[in-house]
């Protein structure tokens, strides 16, 4: 389905021929991509599709930093590139292309929702996640579990009986902090079984309550904590070391999306581990019975509105999605609805657990969740709130789970009066 802005044969107000020919150039924050030349394969075949097309590939280090400084230039920041996730849905008009209507794309394409703006779409998923645990196969078999646990009691258990063989139970990446953000908020839905939970909270004076997403992500992290579960000494932890310590068995489980599945198995590669010994199941909890995990776009592919070559960009954007391969290398879930699943996640099948992707935001409250947040000083993607629930934790701070939780109600439930209607 090849998506396009302007007529073809024509031109229009950028100069655009409407014609799949030209140079254009890509942004990207993969560049381990441009130095295993995968990148210069990937063109050299959408070429050979387009003879007349030719695409530059700009991998950049510090992305979400660089390019929102790059936005300030029109034509500063390509033709086609990942949306930065600090550009506020407000503003992507400004910036990207109108890509068509979101309902009529959402007939071949899921995830949608976090780039539709007043039922306008400005976006499309170069691939997609599920969010919930990796674990250690070998690691969880030596501790004697044989069912992966479906409720918080069972997994701590089940970090007891990993605790017993020496291993660290769960590690939490305190010191690089970003783990303790989104890779936890993205879970919200799974829990109580409900798309809409994220606008849910944005209007709830106290989610921090039994009974929520949120209360039963962070009281298991809490608790965790709290029992001795997780790493002796979180100002130490290290995400690039972790790897090889979670390939080698030195580590139970991590809360990661699916994303990282492929990077641990090549981590245990390189340690000359089985990467088969990475597993990923659903956050430990149901609902009468059924697991959710839930499943939402990675970065997401946008064309430059000030594009002069929108038809090109539009094709490269297609091709990656659809004739690349992209999502298959990377383990990572297709932006294609009637695709399957990559085999990395055949595990969520096999064991009933339904994907359930996060519905859109009512209009007008695109950004409702994350303005809330933010009024609130409670950064639900970031990694301060975390750190702080984890130091109350494990004594290093003051308070408990119950004051913990009240002040962050406190905190939440003002932004909730202030905001929402």
């Amino acid at each position: 389905m090849l998506l396009t802005s302007c007529a073809a044969g024509g031109t229009d107000d950028s100069g655009d021929s409407g014609e799949v020919n030209g140079d254009i150039t890509f942004l990207t924050n993969r560049t381990d991509l441009e130095t295993d030349g995968t990148w210069d394969e990937y063109v050299a075949e959408f070429e050979e599709k387009y003879p007349d097309a030719m695409v530059k590939v700009e991998a950049i280090t510090n992305y979400e930093d660089d390019v929102k400084t790059r936005l300030s230039t029109p034509n500063g920041y390509g033709d086609v590139l990942l949306i930065p996730n600090g550009v506020s849905p407000d503003q992507y008009a400004d910036f990207f292309e109108p890509l068509g209507d979101a309902a009529d794309l959402a007939d071949t394409y899921q995830f949608l929702a976090p780039k539709t703006v007043d039922g306008t779409q400005y976006g499309l998923a170069l691939g997609g996640n599920a969010n919930g645990v990796l674990y250690n196969t070998e690691v969880f078999a030596d501790a004697g579990i044989t069912d992966l646990p479906t409720t918080p009691e069972e997994f701590l258990t089940d970090l007891e009986a990993i605790k017993a063989k020496g291993v660290t139970p769960l590690y939490t990446n305190y010191k690089d902090g970003w783990p303790l953000g989104g890779q936890w908020t993205n879970i919200i839905g799974a829990v109580t079984g409900d798309p809409t939970a994220q606008t849910v909270m944005a209007h709830d004076p106290a989610p921090w309550t039994e009974g929520t997403d949120i209360y039963a992500l962070d009281s298991l992290l809490f608790d965790a904590v709290n029992q001795g579960l997780t790493e002796a000494d979180p100002l130490t932890t290290n995400w690039e070391q972790s790897k090889g310590d979670f390939a080698t068995g030195k580590i139970g489980a991590m809360v990661l999306g699916s994303w990282a599945i492929s990077q641990f198995q090549a981590a245990a590669t390189d340690a000359g581990a089985d990467p088969s010994v990475v597993g990923f199941m659903p956050f430990p909890t149901n609902l009468e019975g059924q697991q959710y995990a839930t499943v939402a776009g990675d970065y997401f592919l946008g064309v430059n509105k000030n594009s002069s070559n929108k038809a090109t960009a539009e094709a490269w954007m297609n091709w990656l999605i659809e004739d690349s391969g992209f999502t298959d290398t990377q383990g990572m879930i297709s932006a294609i609805k009637a695709a399957d699943l990559p085999e990395n996640l055949s595990g969520l099948s096999e064991s009933g657990t339904e994907l359930l992707e996060i519905a859109a935001a009512p209009a007008g409250e695109e950004s409702l969740f994350s303005d809330t947040a933010d009024l609130s000083q409670v950064d639900v993607w970031g990694n301060i709130y975390r750190q702080k629930l984890i130091d109350v934790a494990r004594g290093q701070a003051d308070g408990d789970k119950k004051s913990f939780f009240a002040q962050l109600n406190e905190q939440w439930g003002a932004a909730v009066d202030e905001l929402a209607e």
